[in-house]
């Protein structure tokens, strides 16, 4: 039996449509409710019966589908017990297994943190993550939103250390075109799966979080009620609402930020120029397969406010930001900018880039 998965959506809310090769019934995972027509006419062209719609969880940046999906065609709404929405007809358990489709078991697992009521759906080859998990550097879905807990966040992540390596994981956004991997590449490239105590982690994601924004407790209290008007919440477009730094203050998170090229660099540095280089990936990055330049001074960019003291002295000294692929480099810099550092630059595509230009 062999399960085929697509990927529906044109944009960073993903939804996900199950189905059994040459079969005829069909499973949906986070529906969007502006893309729901999209869905019904998917169906309908490729002959295919929805029996269960699926929200990992309780989603705060857009406005679920599936009551109306299951209005429209009958299937099953399935959600974890502790969920808020109302109109769930099937409530799953931590340690349940069900059948999706016959034959096919389903392992669930609940996985708070980002909400108290977020399931992953563990299959033979894959995982479902919802916002419990992304891919790579994109960590995992904030905390900070009702019903988060850190602690319980942790928890969670520790479960997932313990599923087989082989898992392919498939989240429920991505906003940076990352490609699903095995939970085994996620171990080595995810910041949120780095060893941490607790008490780190909770001061890790401490440090990061910056407050939901007021949108987002509307959508929230949409989706409780099972809306099914596009209209019944406000929400902005393309914004990474559901990433730890997605709603950062606009005094912050649009501050513009200059690059310098990897060319350009190496010809500074070997001119004799002498930048504050400043690697804000992880410790243990640094001594990867993509190593560091030399001289860099390591600050990962959860822990960059606290330690601006540290970089008092150098204000007025030429700053170049560096990370693996040029994002977090991106919001270390708008950090420094904003505490009035005046000479900021991003090594534009990271370590990545550098690597890639024979450096």
């Amino acid at each position: 039996m062999e399960l085929v998965a697509r990927q529906l959506n044109p944009h960073a809310c993903l939804t996900y449509l199950l189905t059994i090769k040459n079969g005829s019934e069909a499973v949906l995972i986070d529906p969007v409710l502006d893309h729901v027509k999209d869905y019904m006419d998917l169906l309908e062209k490729e002959k295919l019966t929805l029996t269960h719609v699926i929200d990992t969880h309780t989603h705060a940046d857009h406005i679920s589908g599936a009551s109306a999906i299951k209005d429209m065609t009958g299937c099953k709404y399935l959600m974890h017990s502790l969920s808020p929405v109302k109109c769930a007809d099937i409530l799953l358990e931590d340690g349940m297994t069900i059948e999706l489709f016959a034959g096919l078991p389903v392992n669930i697992i609940h996985t708070p943190g980002h909400t108290k009521d977020s399931i992953s759906l563990v299959f033979s080859d894959r995982i479902y993550t919802g916002d419990a998990l992304f891919l790579d550097d994109g960590g995992a879905g904030r905390d900070d939103l009702p019903g988060g807990d850190p602690g319980a966040h942790w928890d969670t992540l520790e479960r997932f250390k313990d599923l087989p390596e082989d898992l392919v994981v498939y989240p429920a956004h991505d906003y940076r075109e990352r490609k699903p991997s095995s939970l085994g590449r996620q171990k080595e490239t995810n910041p949120h799966l780095k060893t941490r105590s607790r008490e780190e982690f909770v001061t890790y994601l401490d440090d990061l979080k910056l407050g939901p924004a007021d949108w987002m407790k509307d959508v929230l209290k949409a989706n409780y009620a099972c809306a099914q008007d596009p209209k019944a919440a406000w929400i902005p477009v393309d914004q990474p609402a559901c990433e730890v730094k997605g709603t950062m203050d606009k005094s912050v998170n649009e501050i513009e930020v200059s690059g310098v090229l990897p060319a350009d660099l190496a010809a500074m540095l070997e001119s004799g120029a002498d930048p504050l280089l400043l690697d804000v990936r992880e410790d243990h990055e640094l001594v990867s397969a993509l190593g560091h330049i030399e001289g860099v001074i390591n600050i990962p960019v959860w822990m960059l406010p606290h330690r601006l003291n540290s970089l008092e002295d150098s204000k007025d000294r030429d700053i170049i930001v560096i990370c693996r692929s040029g994002s977090r480099a991106v919001t270390a810099a708008q950090i420094l900018k904003k505490a009035g550092f005046s000479s900021v630059l991003v090594l534009i595509g990271g370590m990545n880039a550098w690597r890639q230009d024979g450096n």
